[in-house]
């Protein structure tokens, strides 16, 4: 069973505003490289394997660096 509090926690619109920046930057850190390099080398090569496997690898590569891009983001946009 989950027990919530029952205290009200005000939270600032300024910390919103900046976690919605943050995890929309990890977003397209995340997604966007990886993408890129999909299709460009299936449009290089026309290998749909190859260019798949490279943009999976790029993906995960950087999904093991997250906590560190999250922790610089915080610190650059606070």
């Amino acid at each position: 069973m989950i027990r919530f509090s029952k205290k009200k926690i005000k939270i600032s619109t300024e910390v919103v505003t900046n976690t919605i920046w943050i995890s929309t930057f990890l977003a397209m850190i995340l997604s966007l490289p990886p993408l890129g390099l999909f299709l460009g080398i299936y449009f290089i090569t026309g290998n749909i394997i190859i260019s798949s496997i490279v943009g999976f690898g790029v993906h995960f590569v950087i999904l093991i660096f997250s906590s560190k891009i999250s922790k610089f983001l915080t610190n650059f946009m606070s």
